[in-house]
């Protein structure tokens, strides 16, 4: 059974569409393609959704952690979310939610140092994969296609409309 995700998005172009949109529909499949690949490989190597991993992803890079305020904009999901995230991953004692100082009602999230062990095992794995998963291009032409879409990236907004992803956990 397809989920929507698993999908190629490519079946939708047809030669008489515009060039852009065969090559926006190549870029979303291959992204999509790549992505649900990782989130299998977190789930059976290592039992953590992708957001979880991205949220600790987020928190490895601060030492002294972020809020949750600033989890959410950086993850760009909701604070909810944020807070779901962060209860699964305090339940296995991979992060500490403290009290800020002077606002009872707001938190600072940081990374235990079990925590810190077991992204970095993820992380390493996670950088393999996507090595793996680009393999099919030489350096060379990863390198073109990084020049490429770095081009493309700078014709585009920055700021979009400011939507809320909403991921489950």
């Amino acid at each position: 059974m397809n989920t929507p995700s698993t999908i190629d998005m490519e079946v939708r172009a047809h030669a008489d569409h515009h060039a852009s949109l065969r090559l926006w529909l190549r870029l979303l499949s291959a992204t999509t393609r790549i992505e649900d690949t990782i989130r299998q490989r977190l789930r059976e190597q290592f039992g953590i959704t992708l957001p979880r991993f991205d949220l600790m992803a987020q928190l490895e890079r601060e030492r002294e952690g972020l809020s949750m305020g600033e989890l959410s904009r950086r993850m760009m999901v909701t604070g909810g979310n944020v807070t779901a995230i962060v209860d699964q991953l305090e339940k296995e004692q991979l992060v500490l939610r403290q009290s800020l100082a002077g606002d009872r009602r707001a938190y600072r999230v940081c990374l235990t140092p079990d925590g810190r062990k077991a992204f970095a095992a993820m992380a390493r794995a996670h950088e393999g994969w996507v090595v793996e998963l680009l393999s099919p291009l030489s350096e060379r032409k990863q390198q073109q296609l990084h020049g490429l879409l770095g081009t493309l990236k700078s014709g585009t907004p920055k700021d979009p409309p400011t939507e809320h992803h909403q991921e489950r956990p």
